[in-house]
């Protein structure tokens, strides 16, 4: 598990570092005509001064060390400032920032087998400096491989719209937040082995594959023809309807069979058709 360190401040250890490389310069100046013990002590100095510079070390905000002793975990450092340590370990750093990930856009099937192409947009950021160092290779290729299977089984998951399901419940093109929110769910699942907090992730691109985007936008648009068909029948049927029973009622004239059915074939053909219907006018009686 991560263990947060403290280490002290390293300001002392800066000014002891550069007394020790001041008197290291004395003694060498000195010794040079005096004695050769002056030489040791100057270079005595000089690896004291050395030794403790390796143990100084400045974190920027957002950003972590690692530190390992020969080969053992000893914590985590994420407060920024100067700071020193054991001169012997080893340090990794990482960055606890948040980055983007652009997917590139990826050629999968969806749940009913049409070849679409999707691709997102994810933010995240490490959360648990441990694992991303030591329970994973490289934390970031980790990240992109991860992503990449995540978008991929979300794509075969769902249809792209229910076209051809219609008791799908979720589509990729109207799911909205609830897609986004089971995107980051897996994306979730699958980096918390590596200490990744995934802070939102989001679908940017969606389409169908160019060879059967023709074919799918033909049968969309012959999908809003028939929906929009059946509004106009619903209508006129409903406006032939009133306006026999408002003649009936008013009694302003009297139909036969006959004369109803070639009424109603006539406003339905003014009312349905696409184009402006040229009227013809009747000169004689009605019964003529």
């Amino acid at each position: 598990m991560e263990k947060i360190l403290k280490p002290m401040s390293g300001y002392l250890a800066l000014v002891i570092c550069l007394i020790l490389f001041v008197a290291a310069i004395y003694f060498f100046v000195s010794g040079v005509d005096q004695s050769v013990t002056y030489v040791v002590l100057a270079m005595l100095c000089f690896l004291v001064s050395c030794f403790f510079l390796k143990g100084l070390m400045i974190i920027q905000p957002n950003h972590s060390r690692v530190l390992n002793f020969f080969g053992k975990y000893v914590g985590t450092v994420k407060d920024n400032g100067l700071f020193f340590i054991n001169p012997l370990y080893s340090s990794q750093k990482i960055s606890l920032r948040s980055e983007n990930l652009q997917g590139q856009t990826l050629k999968v099937n969806d749940k009913m087998g049409n070849p679409i192409e999707i691709a997102v947009v994810i933010v995240w950021k490490v959360g648990d400096t441990y694992r991303a160092a030591f329970d994973v290779e490289r934390y970031s290729d980790f990240v992109k491989m991860q992503s990449e299977a995540a978008v991929r089984h979300l794509a075969m998951s769902f249809p792209y719209d229910n076209l051809e399901d219609d008791h799908a419940p979720i589509t990729l093109r109207e799911g909205g937040e609830k897609i986004n929110s089971i995107l980051e769910q897996e994306l979730t699942d699958r980096l918390s082995k590596a200490g990744i907090i995934i802070q939102e992730a989001r679908i940017s691109h969606l389409a169908y594959a160019s060879e059967i985007a023709g074919a799918m936008l033909q049968r969309q648009q012959a999908t809003a023809i028939v929906a929009a068909r059946t509004k106009i029948v619903e209508g006129a049927v409903g406006m032939v309807d009133l306006a026999l029973k408002k003649l009936s009622a008013e009694n302003i004239v009297e139909l036969d069979d006959e004369r109803k059915a070639a009424m109603v074939s006539n406003l339905m053909v003014v009312l349905c058709g696409e184009k402006a219907v040229t009227p013809v006018l009747n000169a004689g009686t009605l019964y003529n």
